[in-house]
Order: structure tokens, then C-alpha cells, then sequence
């Protein structure tokens, strides 16, 4: 059996193949091009198979067996570095993995702007995601199911909250909804006799209370996305974030309702941990990045969040 290439010449043959040349991998490397060109050659003959044309070029040129040789060491390699940063951060204190948790109803490109930040901050650390919607935010939190929680709060939790922003709620329908055909404003007492689309807890935290519910007859799903539809198709009326439905509003495939007793709701949104727990270093990043990224989609600075934000959530 040939001996298995080792790590240094893999790294070497990426980067002779960088540089261009035995002498520049070697200035890179702190190393006489000598020893460069040993261990290509000892390569070579251990594989045995020629990597580089060295005659009548001026400098080393890969050969069709090289290149695809080179596509296997840079994976090598660059899961070696993978491992080098990933003890790194450890001795550094940073977490392996982040459990985050967090609500249907935070702004989409919020989040996705957010992880890909975090990705290129964090390229080492593991993330596990769960989307989820009310009370099974904080639960997932208290319950160490995830590190970090973002989205709104019912009720009394115990957990840490680190004020991150706020989303507007909306009433909406679709244009052919008897609701959308009435004279502004409508009056609560036609509001209810529609039925009404609303999200429930799935969590045990808020079990037989509603928030924002007006109508006598309701349909209960247990998430963001379906409702929206429904509500799309004419199947009841409801309130939806305004990100969400900004695109419908706009186009008229929603309609907003201006309901009498109603107006637009902004609901707070709070980063949250477990009180008996600090963040490790990049749960405490991504508490920051979200309320930077909320600041840039909600226009106001980040930390300027306005004071005077109803607590309630109509969902």
C-alpha cells in the first residue's frame, strides 16, 4: 500500500498552485523553496502520478491529474482549518452550537440577513433553528431547548429580555370580503359576525386566552403562513404583520380594515435568554445584529426604539 499524503504536502501543493511557483510557496510558507520542492516530489512518488509539468515551462504547471488532485487537497485542508478555528473559538469561549428560537411573525429579511451575517462571522459554530409562534418561544428558552429566543411575549415569563424592536400588526381581508365592502370605518358590531382568522398558542403559557379576537365565530390554526393564505382566498379576516402583506396591500389582493374600535398595533419584539444564563459570545452577537437589522427595516436608529409602543399583540 502507498503511504496516505499527510496534511503539510497537501497544504504545500495548494499552495504552489496559489502562488504559481516552488520559490513563492515558499516565501508564503516561510520555507526554502528546496523544501518545497522535496515534498511535491516525495508527493508524487507516493501517489504515483506526476502533479506538475516542470519541463519547458517557466514555471510548475499542473498536470489534468493535478488539478483534480488540487480540488480534493483544498477540501482537506480547509476542513483542517475548520477544526483549527473551531478550537480556537473553544479556548476562546465560544459556543460550539446556538439553539435559536423564534417567532413566524419576525420579519422575514430580518432574519435572513442576520444569519448570513452570522455565517460569515461565525463560519465554526453550529446553528440549530426553530420557527415557531407565541408562547413556545419563551418556552423553548425556559426550558433550554434554545439558547436564545426572538419574537414577542404573552404573559409573565421568567427569562431575560433585551428590547430589540417592534412589528406592525394590521387587520386585512380579502377584496371580495363583505368586510372590505363597507363604508370606513366598520363598525365592531359587523366585525363580528365574520369569522375571524387567529393564530393560537400551542404552548400551555396563555391556554383560554385570546388577544385581539373580536368576532364571535373563529377559525384557530396554529400558524402564521396558513392563515395568511386563508385570509388570501376570501376564508375569514384577521390581522397579519404589514411586512408580511405589504406585497397584497399593495397589490390588492389584500384589503386593510379600518375596524372602529381597531388602529394599527406595534407590537414589541424582545431578544430573550434564560435569567440563570448569560449569552456566550455569539447568542450576545446575534442579539445585536437583530436589533441593528430591526432598526434598518422598522427606519429608526439601532437602540431608538420608540417608547411609546402598545405591549398589546393581536394575533
Amino acid at each position: 500500500m502507498h503511504p496516505n499524503p499527510t496534511l503539510d504536502q497537501l497544504q504545500i501543493l495548494v499552495t504552489v498552485a496559489d502562488t504559481g511557483s516552488f520559490s513563492a510557496a515558499g516565501r508564503k510558507l516561510n520555507r526554502a523553496q528546496s523544501v518545497i520542492s522535496y515534498a511535491i516530489a516525495n508527493l508524487e512518488a507516493q501517489l504515483g502520478m506526476k502533479l506538475f509539468e516542470r519541463e519547458g515551462t517557466r514555471e510548475p504547471q499542473l498536470t489534468e491529474i493535478g488539478r483534480a488532485m488540487l480540488e480534493d487537497a483544498r477540501r482537506m485542508t480547509g476542513v483542517l482549518q475548520r477544526i483549527r478555528s473551531r478550537v480556537d473559538g473553544y479556548h476562546q469561549g465560544l459556543e460550539a452550537e446556538v439553539a435559536l428560537s423564534v417567532d413566524a411573525a419576525l420579519p422575514s429579511p430580518v432574519l435572513v440577513r442576520v444569519l448570513k451575517a452570522f455565517e460569515a462571522q461565525f463560519p465554526t459554530v453550529m446553528l440549530r433553528l426553530h420557527i415557531g409562534t407565541l408562547g413556545l418561544i419563551p418556552d423553548h428558552v425556559v426550558s433550554g431547548q434554545a439558547d436564545l429566543g426572538v419574537g414577542g411575549l404573552l404573559g409573565e415569563v421568567d427569562v431575560h429580555l433585551v428590547r430589540i424592536g417592534f412589528m406592525s400588526m394590521v387587520l386585512a381581508a380579502a377584496p371580495g370580503h363583505p368586510l372590505a365592502l363597507l363604508p370606513k370605518p366598520v363598525a365592531i358590531e359587523e366585525v363580528r359576525e365574520h369569522t375571524q382568522l387567529v393564530v393560537t398558542d400551542q404552548s400551555e403559557r396563555t391556554k383560554g386566552r385570546d388577544f385581539g379576537v373580536f368576532a364571535y365565530r373563529t377559525w384557530r390554526l396554529t400558524d402564521l403562513r396558513t392563515k395568511h393564505m386563508l385570509m388570501r382566498e376570501g376564508l375569514g379576516w384577521g390581522g397579519l404583520p404589514r411586512w408580511l402583506i405589504a406585497d397584497d396591500l399593495a397589490s390588492g389582493r389584500l384589503v386593510e380594515l379600518d375596524l372602529e374600535p381597531y388602529s394599527e398595533v406595534r407590537s414589541p419584539l424582545f431578544a430573550m435568554h434564560r435569567t440563570d444564563r448569560s449569552p456566550k459570545p455569539a447568542a450576545a452577537w446575534l442579539i445585536d445584529q437583530f436589533k441593528r437589522q430591526l432598526g434598518c427595516f422598522n427606519e429608526f436608529e439601532p437602540g431608538q426604539v420608540p417608547e411609546d409602543e402598545s405591549e398589546t399583540v393581536h394575533r
